[in-house]
């Protein structure tokens, strides 16, 4: 099957349909020995210094793997995409455009979907086909992260690996069943460790995030929920496809991944909140709304080209933590 690079989730369903096998240039960049060195190829090429890292790297991804077809995503993702577009088209790189619908609405998902298997050559209806059988991977990625909140047996760092593994399931989704069929079964065989404080994660994910989860659980903090990464494997998969894309939130107006935020936020009993935004993109702005309408204590970290947390980062969060701390403290003396 011919790898396409894709720059954020998309409906692979179709591209396995057409004989494709999706490839997250995103993952591949950030769990790259060098992922710096990919950046520099990117700036080589006249990407500016201020502009994301995200973009730079799968820029530098596509030229160092010779990708040669990237489905990119116009609407519902980054605004820098469009131009990344128009750079790799300049390289020779065919370029599959998809817009999501400006709001979640199943009738033009139809027609969105029906619009890019058009131009991959097939069809809607043999996308719905392997959408059921990948549905066993998407029932797992659940089960993993029911064992993380629920439970405390699945750490943030391998939920949010797995979560985030959903965009492409690393390329075989029958391998990636199968570990995690094997992962689940050790993880319910662990001990519960109890007490720890409950953080949610909202926001893309950063280049540094195996760093951030293992300094929150050496601070003491658990995440268990991971807003983006649960959303990239589809928690709602509704009856169709066309369904489960409406249900996706992360294309949408941040109202809509509001309303998911604030019900997980609830239902998982969270402590604190970390926003994370990405330096130099404009969903950053969103942090206005975030702090306006979630009541439970939240910090907003940004991060670009540094692929462990900086002193300054591990200060702040540890302040947090402290802060959450004390603030739960009186509760559990009884008093």
């Amino acid at each position: 099957m011919k790898p396409v690079g894709i720059t954020t989730t998309v409906p692979i369903e179709i591209l396995q349909a057409a004989g494709h096998t999706a490839v997250d240039l995103n993952n591949v960049f950030v769990t790259d020995p060098n992922p710096e060195r990919l950046v520099g190829l990117a700036e080589r090429s006249g990407f500016p210094l201020n502009c994301c890292t995200w973009i730079k790297g799968i820029y530098g991804v596509c030229l160092d793997r010779k990708i040669d077809t990237v489905l990119c995503v116009t609407t519902g993702d980054c605004s820098n995409t469009i131009m990344l577009m128009e750079v790799l088209r300049l390289k020779g790189v065919r370029v599959i455009p998809f817009a999501y619908p400006d709001q979640p609405d199943v009738g033009r998902m139809q027609e969105c979907l029906e619009s890019l298997a058009g131009q991959l050559g097939t069809t809607v209806a043999a996308a719905e086909a392997v959408r059921n059988d990948l549905a066993p991977c998407r029932e797992l990625a659940g089960q993993l992260d029911e064992l993380t909140w629920k439970e405390d047996l699945v750490s943030g760092w391998e939920n949010h690996l797995w979560l985030v593994s959903s965009s492409d399931f690393n390329g075989n989704p029958q391998q990636y069943q199968r570990d995690l069929e094997q992962l689940l079964s050790q993880c319910r065989q662990r001990p519960t460790p109890g007490g720890r404080l409950r953080l949610a994660y909202i926001g893309v994910p950063p280049v540094f995030a195996r760093d951030l989860y293992r300094f929150l659980e050496w601070q003491g903090a658990a995440v268990v929920f991971n807003e983006v990464q649960r959303q990239f494997a589809m928690p709602r998969p509704g009856h169709s496809l066309a369904e489960q894309y409406s249900h996706y939130t992360y294309p949408y107006s941040i109202f809509n991944r509001l309303e998911d935020i604030s019900a997980e936020i609830r239902r998982r009993r969270v402590d604190g909140v970390i926003h994370y935004v990405q330096a130099f993109c404009h969903r950053a702005i969103g942090d206005i709304i975030f702090r306006s309408m979630i009541k439970t204590p939240i910090l907003t970290i940004e991060g670009n080209a540094d692929y462990v947390l900086t002193p300054h980062l591990q200060t702040k969060l540890e302040a947090f933590i402290d802060m959450l701390n004390r603030s739960r403290q009186p509760l559990q003396d009884g008093t």
